[in-house]
């Protein structure tokens, strides 16, 4: 029975944070380097599997949207099968595996098959984006909380409800919204959100070709197409983001300044 045990496979849902390779938390590189077989998201980067041992089996399972994917019923058999056959199966995923990751429904079905599931938290593109820049989530002056949030829900009836958003005045942190931000920013608007509140927007977060767009609501959709920002990007609506970096607190003069700049 003892042996048994020895031999039982689990799985670890590993968020392997925005990019950067330094922002892996310490118990994320214990599980890579314990791992037999890792099955690898699209947005993981590639510097972190150097943790990873020389025998481990790498399975890319690339999931982005408006790309091809990997069925996410495929990548659960797999982790399922592999867990059975007796091995350390670490699912990494970029960012936290808990936010926007899908880590909830991998491991509950895996949990009801019998398998063991750990979770290893990482650094969310949403935390590490805006503090890239200087611009914290919460601040006395500005706002009192962040509310995380997908651009666009499962079907047209899970959608975020922009309006009732509009009126919180907390921060609003939006993941995999610039495909829909003309929607977004005429549904805040008829929220009662002010055109001229300020707006970042975050491409590649911690990455060496991380880009980024200060503007305002009413402006939004237009300075997004005109810089080609594009996927993955972190959108943050509120007046936090007058603490940006080089700056003027006036978001009317950085609008007008139509900032887009490059850390690469």
């Amino acid at each position: 029975m003892e042996q048994h045990a020895k031999q039982a496979g689990k799985v670890v849902l590993v968020g392997a944070g925005p990019g950067d390779p330094e922002l892996l938390t310490l118990k994320a590189v214990r599980a890579i380097a314990q791992a037999d077989v890792i099955l690898v998201d699209d947005l993981v980067n590639p510097e972190v599997l150097q943790h990873a041992r020389e025998d481990a089996r790498v399975v890319q399972v690339g999931k982005r949207g408006g790309c091809r994917s990997t069925p996410q019923a495929f990548i659960e058999k797999l982790m399922l099968a592999e867990a059975r056959a007796g091995h350390c199966v670490v699912r990494l995923k970029g960012g936290d595996p808990f936010i926007f990751g899908r880590g909830g429904e991998e491991r509950r079905h895996l949990m009801e098959q019998g398998i063991q599931v750990d979770v290893v938290n990482g650094i969310s593109s949403g935390l590490a984006a805006p503090a890239s820049l200087g611009i914290p989530l919460t601040h006395r002056d500005f706002s009192q909380g962040a509310i995380f949030v997908t651009g666009h829900g499962k079907n047209e009836d899970s959608n975020p409800d922009w309006a009732l958003l509009a009126k919180t005045g907390m921060t609003l942190v939006i993941y995999m919204g610039v495909a829909h931000c003309r929607d977004i920013q005429q549904a805040l608007l008829a929220g009662g959100l002010a055109a001229r509140t300020p707006v970042a927007v975050i491409q590649s977060a911690s990455m060496p070709g991380q880009a980024q767009l200060i503007t305002e609501l009413g402006a939004m959709a237009y300075d997004i197409a005109v810089s080609a920002l594009g996927s993955p990007s972190v959108i943050v609506i509120g007046d936090v983001v007058r603490c940006a970096d080089n700056l003027a607190v006036d978001a009317h003069a950085a609008r007008q300044e139509h900032l887009l700049f490059s850390r690469a």
